[in-house]
C-alpha cells in the first residue's frame, strides 16, 4: 500500500515516513501544499495523509484540488486545529478521517488500517489469476487446475494480498499489518505457519510451485521460468 504524507514540520513527517515504513507501507513524504496536490493529481496512491496547515496550499485546498480531479482516495487529515467547525469544514469537503495532534502513532496506524479496509479506493478486479491458480473473490471461492481449494479468512486474506501484489516481495511486517491488522513481532512464528498451511493446499499437489521465499526478506508469489 502506498501512502503520501504532506507534513511541513521536518521531524514529525520524518517520524511518521519512517514509522509508516516500518509498518509495512511505501511512504512519499512532502512538506507543503503545493507538492502534495501534484503529488496526489499524478501519483497513484491508495491513502493522502494532510496536515492542515501547510506553506502554499494548506490541505483543505489540497483536498478541494483532489475531489474535483474525481479522484476518492481516501483522505485523513493531522492537525493541532481542535475546534468543531474545522472538523466539520475538513468533512464536509471530503476528508473520511480527522486526527488532532498530538496522536499517539498507535492510533494513527489504526485510523489507517479502517480507512484502506473500507475499500473506497480498493482495485475493482473480482477475479485474481496466476496460470491455472484462480481466485474469485466475490464468491470467496479458490481453484487450481479446476479443483476447488478450501481455505480459512486468514488464509484467503493472504493469498489475496499476494496475488495483489505478483512478483513483489512482501515483507513479514507488511504481511503482519494487512492480513492480521497487528505489528510484526520477531518473536511469533504466525507468518511463516500461515505461509506454511497455504502452501500445502495450493502447492503441494500441483506443479509449478507458485509461493516462493526471498529469504530473509520475505514472500511473493510469482510463476517461475514464465
Amino acid at each position: 500500500m502506498k501512502l503520501l504524507v504532506a507534513e511541513d514540520e521536518p521531524k514529525t513527517g520524518t517520524y511518521l515516513q519512517q514509522g509508516l515504513t516500518e509498518a509495512g507501507f511505501t511512504v512519499d513524504r512532502v512538506e507543503n501544499g503545493t507538492d502534495a496536490a501534484q503529488h496526489a493529481l499524478h501519483g497513484e496512491y491508495d491513502l493522502l495523509i494532510l496536515d492542515v496547515m501547510m506553506p502554499g496550499l494548506d490541505g483543505w485546498q489540497v483536498l478541494k484540488n483532489v475531489r474535483a480531479a474525481g479522484n476518492d482516495v481516501p483522505v485523513l487529515f493531522l492537525t493541532a486545529r481542535d475546534g468543531v467547525q474545522d472538523r466539520v469544514k475538513g468533512l464536509e469537503l471530503g476528508a473520511d478521517d480527522y486526527l488532532i495532534k498530538p496522536f499517539a502513532f498507535s492510533e494513527l496506524l489504526a485510523r489507517i488500517r479502517t480507512l484502506l479496509r473500507r475499500g473506497s479506493h480498493a482495485p475493482n478486479q473480482t477475479i485474481l489469476k496466476l496460470l491455472d491458480l484462480e481466485m474469485d473473490l466475490l464468491r470467496r471461492r479458490v481453484t487450481r487446475s479446476g479443483k476447488r481449494i478450501d481455505l480459512t479468512a486468514k488464509e484467503f486474506a493472504l493469498l489475496e494480498l499476494l496475488l495483489r501484489r505478483r512478483g513483489e516481495v512482501l515483507s513479514k511486517s507488511l504481511i503482519a499489518s494487512q492480513v492480521w491488522d497487528m505489528n510484526f513481532d520477531s518473536d511469533t512464528n504466525v507468518i511463516e505457519v500461515a505461509v506454511r498451511r497455504l502452501r500445502a493446499k495450493i502447492d503441494d499437489e500441483f506443479e509449478p510451485k507458485l509461493i516462493q521465499t526471498a529469504r530473509g526478506m520475505g514472500y511473493l508469489i510469482e510463476a517461475p521460468g514464465f
